[in-house]
């Protein structure tokens, strides 16, 4: 059984701690938008903290869901993290290179709880804290022992498309969004293509940066509480979070954790899906929204899609606009949905 671990450690503790020949494993977790144009991967082969192995979101996933990075089973994440050497009893420290501080690590801090592995902290600060204390980083990357690990999946921690839309009406939880206010409001654009911002119906907007200081750290308890307070947050009461692909959404998670929160879910399909999936009047948007006229469909598209239906076939399908030449994927309730409006219009 893992032990628990806090969330947040210093470069100091970790350098101790790594002198001290603890048995500690560090893995550099970052990961960056297509559109940022920066790899992950190389720059790890380049530049890491000493001895840190490299965590790829996009390959310790479930590889058969259109969506990105999506959370894999038990057996894919044991395999996957026993292959860099960590056991039950193994503290894990994840770290990014991001220029904020933190980004993508806390994703991967939130999978290894979300896995029965408490064991796990995040360095506070990221590599960027790491570098401007004038600690080392190193280019020799090293090859783990495999272990054996146990994954155990703590599935409630998890919220799909049906939870989240369930919830429009029950309201069981509460439904933060990470993204910039921008994206939320549905004024500034997505980082990827097809996509629209805007949010779901009865969202809070808290910016995953918000959480964080001018240094990358993660601000005192007291002002993370306050950010919570002024929001509308409720942190005695069940909590999702949600952003473009559920990454910078487990900022927020190990913030309310930060802040006593037993345990946040995370929607895992996160703003992806949640557009391609939700009829219009579900995109809450100051902005374009989600328009029916932009989904008018040729004849034999509807024909397909109608055939499809009677087959029982719900699967997800390439479809085709007349507006948008582009392919992508849009599950057949939803086409169906825009077919008839179109059609009525």
């Amino acid at each position: 059984m893992a032990r628990q671990a806090r969330a947040l450690v210093s470069s100091k503790w970790l350098w101790d701690a790594v002198k001290a020949q603890a048995k500690v494993r560090v893995l550099d977790s970052s990961w960056y938008l297509p559109k940022m144009r920066r790899n992950a991967k190389s720059e790890f082969m380049k530049r890491h903290i000493p001895g840190a192995a490299f965590f790829d979101i996009d390959q310790c996933c479930d590889k058969t869901s259109p969506l990105d990075h999506m959370m894999p089973s038990e057996k894919s994440f044991a395999d996957y993290v026993g292959n860099l050497g960590i056991e039950s009893d193994t503290h894990v420290v994840v770290y990014d290179a991001s220029d904020v501080g933190a980004f993508s690590a806390p994703r991967v801090w939130w999978m290894f709880r979300s896995f029965g592995h408490s064991a796990v902290s995040l360095l506070n600060g990221g590599l960027r804290s790491w570098e401007l204390e004038g600690r080392t980083v190193s280019d020799k990357c090293i090859r783990p022992a495999p272990t054996e690990f146990r994954a155990s999946l703590n599935r409630s921690w998890i919220k799909t498309y049906e939870d989240i839309l369930d919830n429009l009406d029950t309201k069981t939880f509460q439904v933060v969004d990470a993204r910039p206010a921008g994206r939320f409001r549905g004024l500034d654009p997505e980082p990827r293509d097809n996509t629209e911002p805007g949010h779901i119906p009865g969202s809070i907007s808290m910016p995953f940066h918000s959480f964080l200081s001018p240094s990358g750290h993660f601000l005192p308890n007291e002002e993370l509480q306050a950010l919570f307070k002024r929001a509308g947050v409720d942190l005695t009461r069940p909590i999702c979070v949600s952003c473009g692909s559920a990454v910078t959404a487990c900022l927020v998670a190990l913030a309310a954790h930060e802040c006593g929160h037993p345990g946040v879910s995370v929607y895992d399909g996160g703003w992806s899906e949640w557009y391609t999936r939700a009829v219009p009047e579900h995109i809450v948007s100051e902005g374009r929204g989600k328009h029916l006229e932009e989904a008018t469909y040729e004849a034999n598209d509807i024909s397909f899609v109608l055939q499809l239906q009677l087959y029982g076939d719900n699967s997800f399908v390439k479809t085709r606009s007349s507006t948008d030449v582009e392919q992508t994927q849009i599950g057949v309730d939803r086409i169906l949905y825009l077919c008839s409006s179109s059609l009525r219009e």
